[in-house]
């Protein structure tokens, strides 16, 4: 059984359709790409599988369980971590404090969310500035711990939305090979990127949304030479590069 089965899947605000009957399937152990224009809905899509909307119509499976119309909370403790689009810390606390409140999801003692924090800011390269407050931090290592206070969740699938935005190449390149470090840890990878050269590189099947619809759906080869793909959005794409 797939680890993520959305089943005709509708979202709609104020009349206007963001999300529609939209259904996908996310396997245990892959990296599964999600990418369209703005305003194509994948946002709203990873809001919905990850309780921050309730949808308006079908149905959220995870794990073999039905989660739909659970809160954040509770899907994230069933195993369900994301991150999102706007990196948003604790500015004043500890690049350690934060990745804690990650960690408390999962282990109540103090020491003990202590000891599962380290051991993801060592993961993701930031042990050395566990002490350091947040807000000093630069954008891509704040992109990095924002990672690790998902990953202190011990998440079976993590939501990546857009976690190299406003990174430089060589850093964009760091994370991708974070990303695919984190997938053989175990963690099934399902990832939002507008950076096409690392979504296609990174993974192994890749769905296209546009206007809220799925418009195509692959292997990174067959999205990337689909001709109603480029036409809606990855010719918009290399125009833009």
């Amino acid at each position: 059984m797939p680890l993520l089965v959305v089943q005709q899947v509708n979202k709609s605000f104020s009349g206007l359709m963001a999300v529609k009957d939209i259904s996908l399937e996310v396997n245990e152990g892959e990296i599964f790409g999600l990418i369209g224009p703005n305003g194509a809905g994948k946002t709203t899509l990873f809001n919905l599988v990850s309780g921050f909307y309730v949808p308006d119509r079908g149905s959220i499976i995870f794990d073999g369980q039905e989660i739909t119309g659970l809160g954040p909370h509770t899907i994230c403790q069933r195993g369900l971590a994301r991150t999102f689009q706007i990196v948003k810390p604790f500015g004043n606390l500890s690049a350690l404090e934060n990745v804690m409140v990650g960690a408390f999801n999962r282990v109540g003692p103090y020491a003990q969310a202590a000891r599962l924090a380290l051991e993801k800011l060592v993961f993701v390269g930031l042990a050395e500035k566990k002490d350091i407050r947040v807000k000093e931090l630069t954008i891509a290592d704040q992109r990095r711990l924002e990672l690790a206070r998902a990953l202190a969740t011990q998440p079976k699938l993590l939501l990546l939305d857009e976690v190299m935005a406003g990174l430089t190449p060589s850093e964009v390149t760091e994370v991708m090979e974070l990303i695919r470090k984190i997938r053989q840890s175990g963690v099934t990878i399902f990832i939002i990127e507008h950076i096409m050269h690392a979504l296609m590189n990174l993974s192994d099947r890749v769905f296209v949304m546009h206007h809220g619809e799925k418009l195509a759906e692959g292997t990174p080869q067959e999205v990337s030479s689909n001709q109603k793909v480029i036409e809606a959005y990855l010719g918009e794409v290399a125009m833009l590069a």
